[in-house]
């Protein structure tokens, strides 16, 4: 990043910090922690896919996020903190056992975004089917922590001032950009970018193809993971319909190419696009078209495939520049 990009940024970051503060009301300041929460998710997936690796899976990695730290919690009162632990390490095996064959044997492309969808949905189905723990497609609501009197437990991770929550959900969003940063100023980004071109090229000057993919794919899921922590201790409430499955899944690759993946704030104007189009769809028409919202998600995503390959933001500074 240059020098005038990071005064732009740190200004960013200054004016998103007095939101607080400005006496935007409730609402207005859940839409802009979520608009956080789902850049950070969605800057998360495009580490991946802003380099040929499209997952249609990542509802996998958000849902064992979620779940986990809320089950240790409800079943056993583990502190999300180590639920967070056991969570990371589920995606991380999960991430290997998806992507180490996939990789090993070449299975690229439309046929890899096939396998890592089937993923989302068998974690969907399973949630759905240990319903006795879960609460199946009714969901599930962490069992409540904070003392009476009080409004803050640290070893629940629950907050009932929206303020706390607001600022631990953009110190993640700031880690996010600094991760997407990092991989930029690595040889992994070059390496990456081979790969992305020509694999068999890329293997030719000595790049491990099959460890160059884990090690990124890795990274992406057990941030979206991250994500699914904090979605599921923010909302208190998390079912598999909003936080695992196929709908979940597209609706990230929806928000991360409608913004911009190659713009590093590309998935966060995607995530504030997506609940802007949310906010309208529920003003205009509300509840009455089921699967309306998907369907749209889906004609508009084959319109930035085709249109605006680059994103809003992404075709917004190559007209400016």
């Amino acid at each position: 990043m240059n020098s005038i990009f990071t005064k732009k940024m740190l200004l960013l970051i200054g004016v998103l910090a007095l939101a607080p503060w400005l006496g935007l009301g409730k609402y207005p300041l859940h839409l802009i922690i979520m608009a956080l929460l789902l850049g950070f998710i969605y800057t998360s997936w495009a580490l991946m896919g802003r380099l040929g690796l499209v997952s249609l899976g990542h509802g996998a990695f958000l849902g064992v996020g979620s779940y986990t730290v809320v089950l240790l919690w409800n079943q056993f009162g583990w502190p999300p903190i180590l639920g967070t632990v056991i969570a990371v390490g589920i995606s991380i095996v999960l991430a290997l056992l998806i992507g180490y064959p996939c990789f090993r044997f070449k299975i690229v492309g439309h046929y890899f975004a096939l396998v890592t969808l089937a993923l989302s949905e068998v974690v969907r189905l399973l949630i759905v089917a240990t319903r006795d723990v879960t609460g199946g497609s009714l969901g599930v609501t962490p069992v409540p922590g904070i003392a009476e009197g009080s409004t803050v437990s640290l070893y629940a991770m629950q907050f009932s001032d929206r303020t706390v929550w607001f600022y631990l959900i953009l110190i993640a969003w700031i880690f996010a950009l600094w991760v997407w940063t990092k991989v930029d100023q690595s040889m992994q980004r070059d390496a990456l970018q081979a790969l992305s071109e020509d694999e068999e090229a890329a293997a030719s000057i000595g790049i491990n193809v099959t460890r160059t993919k884990l090690q990124i794919t890795v990274l992406s899921a057990v941030m979206t993971c991250l994500g699914g922590v904090l979605y599921a201790q923010y909302q208190l409430y998390v079912n598999p319909e909003t936080v695992s499955g196929i709908g979940i899944s597209l609706q990230i690759v929806f928000g991360a190419i409608a913004g911009g993946l190659f713009v590093m704030l590309g998935p966060t104007f995607g995530a504030v696009f997506l609940l802007a189009l949310q906010e309208g769809l529920r003003v205009v028409v509300g509840n009455q078209i089921h699967g309306l919202d998907l369907l749209i998600y889906g004609a508009l995503l084959v319109f930035f495939i085709i249109k605006m390959p680059k994103g809003i933001l992404g075709t917004w500074l190559e007209r400016k520049h």
